[in-house]
């Protein structure tokens, strides 16, 4: 019986998205605490695809994934433990990264993790309610540049 999908966003549940968006293939922050941790669980019981906006693009993906090495090298340095290599930390990393999918669409998953979503249970939640949501990192975020610049000169 084939596993089912567990699909995670990508900004904000696995990297940090502390400082906002550039671009596609750019990604300056680290991964969210436990990310790699609850990876190798997850891994066990479902297939984890990784998606965001960055998805449709190519170099959008690659630079994903590219992320994903670096970050997974990094934490088994740390850790020098994987149940999934028993082996150096770019050993470790690539196994884990061969583990992930990167589709170029979002897929039809069991279940999504996303920092920007509401659970639909059958009741409509008010305009005003959409209107006020906050993602769980908001408070984590850095201004932008132009942000600082508006208030600065009272261009809100």
């Amino acid at each position: 019986m084939p596993k089912p999908i567990l699909c995670l966003d990508f900004d904000g549940v696995c990297h940090s998205y502390t400082s906002g968006w550039i671009n596609a293939w750019t990604i300056p922050d680290p991964p969210v605490a436990g990310l790699f941790p609850f990876l190798e669980q997850a891994l066990v019981t479902f297939r984890v695809a990784i998606y965001s906006s960055r998805s449709e693009f190519e170099k959008g993906r690659a630079a994903m994934a590219d992320w994903f090495m670096a970050c997974a090298i990094e934490y088994y340095a740390y850790t020098h433990t994987s149940d999934l290599e028993d082996g150096s930390p770019r050993d470790n990393a690539k196994a884990l990264l061969e583990r992930l999918e990167f589709p170029v669409s979002k897929p039809s998953a069991f279940v999504t993790l996303d920092d920007r979503a509401v659970t639909f249970k059958g009741n409509w939640p008010s305009i005003e309610d959409l209107h006020g949501f906050k993602p769980w990192n908001d408070h984590l975020k850095k201004p932008r540049v132009s942000d600082v610049a508006a208030s600065t000169y009272g261009r809100e």
